[in-house]
Formats: structure tokens, sequence, C-alpha cells
């Protein structure tokens, strides 16, 4: 599942809510002072005052960073929500962003205090326990998660309850019957953005199930959808790439190489096709992984494993950091990355976490047993 903004996240995190939308061209956004002029007043410094302006804001950023990978946008979020969300008085909407962008950032831990904060003001906020939902199921905390999904369908309409509801117990041992309620599930009615969650959900169960053709389609229906989607183009690409359609992927991926998580996919792709632009591509993520750590947001440390596995062979290194992010992140991914890298490390037993974790809680995955560890 998407995690509501991390790169290396869930695949099928559903949208925040949508921005305010005003009825007619005629509504009043914000009063501005005698004589000023649009150039010279800031959306931010209106957001300051005006939580009716902040909250469109903040998702207008946090939407470019979805769709750009570029982290910038969360700092450019955090800024307007600062003043609201260090109100002694609780702002739910703010609360729900920040936590959104806590999650973004793998604050996980932060991410729920802040969401219970919320709850504690407006417990029957369809967003927040969406929000949560979405960071326990990072978290493998599918119990958890599994309770919020159920809150969340408690609030919304039934379709939409069901995706969240099928992602959690696709994970959990009930993957054919959680595949087959979401393809029975009827589209009508759903939003755009509903209606690619849904697909997404799909592809990933489908690659989970080994349905490799189901999978594509499902994946090729959410981008014509949402062609901005940059975690199921990820998806996509790992597909075609696991089915050594290398040329395929670059196809996919081109125009993408600002985007990290899509530049790892370019340079492995590279690397089979001996593509002469590898070594630009590999100095690219170096560098980016270089400035995470020195910010220290280290939120591609599965990226990383990757790259350092499959572009630069050092398996040991790859490993190092699998163990690391496993600590904190423990979806199918990260469990696939772990197992890759301890098997190509020469030491398997080191991959045993991530499959005594999918065991323990049904995790089907078939590319976890082509990894060479058995989940059953």
């Amino acid at each position: 599942m998407l995690t509501a903004l991390t790169m290396s996240g869930v695949l099928s995190t559903p949208p925040i809510a949508a921005p305010f939308v005003p009825a007619s061209d005629a509504a009043v956004l914000a009063d501005l002072p005698a004589g000023a002029h649009h150039a010279g007043i800031s959306a931010q410094h209106l957001a300051q005052g005006r939580l009716e302006v902040a909250v469109p804001l903040a998702q207008f950023y946090i939407g470019q960073a979805r769709a750009s990978g570029d982290l910038r946008f969360l700092g450019y979020a955090e800024a307007v929500l600062t003043p609201w969300v260090a109100q002694a008085t609780p702002v739910p909407d703010a609360l729900v962003l920040w936590a959104t962008v806590q999650q973004s950032r793998h604050e996980f831990a932060a991410a729920l205090q802040t969401l219970d904060r919320s709850l504690a003001v407006r417990p029957d906020d369809p967003q927040a326990w969406l929000t949560r939902a979405t960071v326990l199921r990072v978290l493998g905390r599918y119990s958890q998660a599994a309770d919020a999904c159920t809150r969340f369908a408690q609030l919304t309409d039934s379709g939409v309850g069901l995706i969240c509801v099928a992602g959690i117990q696709g994970v959990t041992g009930q993957l054919e019957r959680a595949y087959r309620a979401l393809t029975g599930l009827s589209t009508q009615g759903l939003l755009d953005a509903e209606r690619a969650w849904r697909e997404a959900e799909l592809g990933e169960m489908a690659v989970r199930l080994g349905r490799d053709a189901d999978a594509e389609h499902w994946f090729q229906q959410e981008l014509a959808h949402s062609p901005n989607d940059f975690y199921v183009r990820a998806a996509y690409a790992d597909l075609l790439l696991r089915r050594h359609r290398d040329a395929d992927a670059l196809a996919l991926l081109k125009r993408q190489e600002s985007i990290e998580p899509l530049l790892l996919r370019i340079a492995i792709a590279q690397k089979r096709l001996r593509d002469p632009q590898l070594k630009h591509s590999s100095d690219l993520l170096e560098a980016a992984f270089a400035a995470e750590a020195a910010r220290g947001e280290p939120v591609h440390r599965r990226e990383q494993a990757r790259f350092l596995l499959e572009v630069l062979d050092r398996p040991q290194d790859a490993l190092a950091v699998a163990l690391v992010n496993w600590t904190t992140q423990r979806e199918p991914d990260d469990a696939l990355v772990l197992v890759s890298a301890a098997r190509a490390a020469g030491v398997p037993q080191q991959g045993q976490p991530a499959l005594d974790f999918a065991r323990a809680h049904g995790l089907l995955d078939v590319r976890l047993v082509s990894a060479g560890g058995s989940t059953s």
C-alpha cells in the first residue's frame, strides 16, 4: 500500500482530502488590505492567519511532493502548517496533514502521536483513520491497521472502505479472497483517485500472487487515470525488470530521472542493457543518498539497499542497509530486498526475520519464494 507519501512506501496510498473548491467565482477566499496587489501578497503569508488558505496550500505542496518526488515540497507544507500545529487548541485538519508530512519523512511514531491528538478532538474523521491505517500498515502492525481500516469504513462510502479493509486482508493470509473482493468491486460512483487506489492495490496483489499479466493490466489502468503516480510507475517498472523486459522498463521511465525511486529502476535497466548512461545515473543516485544522510532524512533506505545490491554489486553493504530499513518498514518489498541481499551476501540466515514475519502474518508473496525463502 502506498504510504501516504513515502517514496519507498506502500504502493496504493489513497489521496488526502480534496482541496477546497469554491462554489462559484464570486466566493471570497481572502480579504486583502486596501491598495494591495496580488503579486505583493504571498499565499504563505495569508496561510498564517487563514486556515481555509493554509489547508489547501499544504495539500498542494504535499501533492507536488508526491508527483515530483521532491522532498523540498514537504518543507513548504511544514512551514505552512507550523503555526496551526503549534496552537494550544488542536486543529484537526492541520494535524492530519502534519502527520502526512511526518509519515513521508518516515517519522512514523511521531505521525501516530499527531494523529492521536487529532482524533482526540475529532474522533469521526475518516481521513485521520485512513492515514493511521496507512502508517500502521507500513510498520507491519497489521492488527491495528485493520482496526483503523474498519473505523474508516464505518465513516465513509462502503466501496472506498472495502479498498482499505481488503488491502490489509491481502497481507494477512487472505490474499486470494481480498483480490476477488476488489476485482468484483464496481467502479461506478468512485472518484478517479479512488478508482486508481483500487487498481493499484489489485496490481500489487496480482504481483504477490504471481499473476504478472493481470498485474500489468491493473498498473496500466491505474496510470491511465493517474499518469503522475510514480509509486505505481515504480511497481510497474519492477514487474518489467523481474520479467527481464529491461528496454520496456526504460521506455516506461523515460524523462522520469528526477525522481530517485524511478532513477533507481532506470539504473538497474541501464546496467542490464550495458547502457553508457549508467554512470551518470549511478552518480546522481550516490549524490542523492549522500544528501539524504547529510540532512538526517534517509527516507530511501530500501532504494539505497537495492542500488548497492543491483547496481553496484555490493551485497554486504546492501544487507547492512536492508537490515536497518527492516527496523523501520516491514512491507512486502522491504522483506524482499532483505531476503535478496542476505542471499547475495552469502548469509541467507540474515534474511530470516523477514521470512518469519511473513510466515507469522500469513503474507503470501511469490517473489519471496523465488528469492530463496519460504513463507509457508
